[in-house]
């Protein structure tokens, strides 16, 4: 099944890590609504790397706590990255073993896309049968 999840982005913080000093590489957390698809909310850990505006990388990954529309609660842990100006090289999937409730048994790819109304996460997923 393809799912489409719309989210918002609700807020960030850029993070530190103690002992590192680095200009090559940047942290920070993410806050998100999920309104359509998933309903409920979303802490992602973001980690980019390069400085120029449209050549930067990033690896994600993000715990989405919720419902799937007309499931139960529950929540599972996406990964997703790629290169921002190639949307060719950019991957994602569920992390097999992390859903719970309406999420459990979830596997398969999880990709960012973007379209008029914005980002969202198409999810070739739901209950494992692969």
């Amino acid at each position: 099944m393809t799912l489409i999840a719309r989210f918002a982005v609700d807020g960030y913080e850029v993070r530190q890590v103690d002992g590192l000093d680095a200009d090559w590489v940047g942290l920070m957390t993410f806050a998100k609504t999920f309104t359509a698809g998933i309903i409920g909310h979303a802490t992602t850990l973001f980690m980019a790397a390069g400085s120029q505006e449209g050549s930067r990388s990033y690896v994600a990954t993000e715990r989405i706590t919720g419902h799937p529309e007309g499931g139960e609660e529950g929540s599972v842990t996406v990964q997703h990255g790629g290169l921002e100006s190639d949307p060719a090289t950019w991957f994602g999937h569920i992390v097999p073993g992390t859903g719970t409730g309406g999420f459990a048994g979830w596997s398969g790819p999880a990709r960012i896309v973007h379209d008029d109304q914005g980002a969202y996460f198409e999810i070739e997923a739901g209950p494992a049968t692969r």
